[in-house]
C-alpha cells in the first residue's frame, strides 16, 4: 500500500520507527531542523543525537526541508506534542496531496483547547486520512529489535490493514482499533502516572505502595478517558493497561526519571533539565488536568502530580494526602 513514507522529527521515537519501516519501504526521509544531524544519518545511517547505537537502513535519508513531506505516501507526526499545531499548520500552508496518510505517533492533548493530536492534524488536512500509533512502545527497545506489540487507531478498514501490514515485523506485531480517542487518551493520561510511579520511587515508599498507585491508577485513566470520549475496553489495551505497565516501570521512561528525581529532593527545573529530552508527561500534566476539570472528573493522582508539579507541594505531603482520603469502594 505504501512505498514512501517522510517522518517528522529526527528524536528518539522517529529513528526508532524509521529503523523499524525503513526495511519495507523504497524510501524513509526524516525531516528534523538541525543539517548537522540529517548530514550525519545520510553519511553514517545512524542517528548522532539518540539512538546513536542504532542503525538505519540504506532506504532512510534525512533532511530539514518540509516541504519534502509532499513527495511521499505516509507522513508521520513523531514531533512533541507542543509542536503539532505549528507544524500541521506550516505543512497545511506548502500543501499535501489529498491521499496522503498522516499518522499521529505523539502522546498528548494540547494544553487550554483539551484537542488530541489528531484532531488537530486532521484540523489541517480535513480531505487526508488520519490515523494514530501507540502502545509500550520504548524507542530504546524498538531500535534494539526487542517485541513489541502497538495498537493503531483508524476509522478507515484499508488504511488501518495497510499500517497494520507495515508495522509488523518477527519483533514487532500492531494490532488494530477504531477507537482513536480511547488510544490518544490512554497514551497522554498515562505519562503523569509515570512521573507519580517514580515519585513514589524516589521516596522510597516500596513495591507494595508502586503497585497500588498504578493500579488505582488505571482506574482514573479509564474513569476520565471514558469521561473525554474513549471506549472503556480500550485502557484494558495496550493504549491503556499496556502503556501504563511499560511507563511506570521502565527505565527507559523518561516520565518516570522525572519523578524519581522529584522524589528525591531534585527541583522540576533540574529534574527536566537532567533528562536532556522531552518529558511530555510534565506539560501534559498541565494540560490534561485542566482537562479533567472542564470535564468535572474525580482525578486525585492527577490532582497531586499537579500539585506537586505546578503548585509546589511536597511530594511526600502530595502522596501522603492521597493515603489519607476518605475511604471508599474500590469500584467506585
Amino acid at each position: 500500500m505504501f512505498k514512501s513514507a517522510a517522518i517528522l522529527g529526527t528524536g528518539s521515537f522517529g529513528t526508532a520507527l524509521a529503523h523499524i519501516i525503513g526495511r519495507q519501504l523504497d524510501s524513509v526521509a526524516m525531516i528534523g531542523r538541525d543539517p548537522d544531524v540529517a548530514a550525519t544519518i545520510n553519511r553514517d545511517h545512524r542517528n548522532p543525537r539518540y539512538l546513536s547505537s542504532a542503525s538505519l537502513p540504506e532506504s532512510v535519508t534525512a533532511g530539514t526541508e518540509l516541504a519534502s513531506a509532499a513527495e511521499h505516501d505516509l507522513v508521520l507526526f513523531c514531533i512533541p506534542t507542543s509542536a503539532t499545531r505549528g507544524t500541521v499548520e506550516k505543512l497545511a500552508s506548502l500543501g499535501l496531496p489529498k491521499e496522503t496518510a498522516l499518522l499521529s505517533c505523539a502522546k498528548g492533548i494540547e494544553r487550554g483547547t483539551g484537542e488530541r493530536m489528531s484532531s488537530i492534524i486532521q484540523q489541517g488536512f480535513p480531505d487526508n486520512p488520519v490515523a494514530v500509533l501507540s502502545g509500550p512502545n520504548h524507542a530504546e527497545e524498538i531500535a534494539t529489535d526487542l517485541a513489541t506489540c502497538a495498537v493503531i487507531g483508524c476509522r478507515d478498514e484499508e488504511l488501518a490493514c495497510g499500517l497494520q501490514q507495515l508495522f509488523t515485523a518477527s519483533h514487532f506485531r500492531s494490532y488494530t482499533s477504531d477507537d482513536i480517542a480511547g488510544i490518544e487518551l490512554g497514551g497522554a493520561i498515562k505519562n503523569i502516572y509515570a512521573i507519580a510511579a517514580g515519585i513514589a520511587a524516589g521516596l522510597g515508599l516500596g513495591d507494595n505502595a508502586i503497585a497500588a498507585l498504578v493500579t488505582r491508577a488505571l482506574a482514573e485513566m479509564t474513569r476520565l478517558g471514558v469521561q473525554l470520549g474513549g471506549r472503556v475496553e480500550t485502557f484494558s489495551g495496550l493504549s491503556g493497561v499496556g502503556d501504563l505497565i511499560a511507563t511506570c516501570f521502565s527505565p527507559h521512561s523518561r516520565n518516570h526519571r522525572v519523578g524519581n528525581a522529584l522524589g528525591e529532593g531534585k527541583t522540576l527545573e533540574d529534574a527536566v533539565n537532567s533528562l536532556g529530552m522531552v518529558a511530555e508527561g510534565v506539560p501534559n500534566t498541565q494540560s490534561i488536568y485542566e482537562a479533567a476539570r472542564a470535564a468535572g472528573a474525580r482525578t486525585p493522582i492527577i490532582d497531586a502530580v499537579y500539585a506537586i508539579l505546578y503548585e509546589d507541594m511536597p511530594a511526600a505531603r502530595a502522596l501522603s494526602e492521597l493515603l489519607n482520603r476518605d475511604p471508599r469502594p474500590e469500584t467506585d
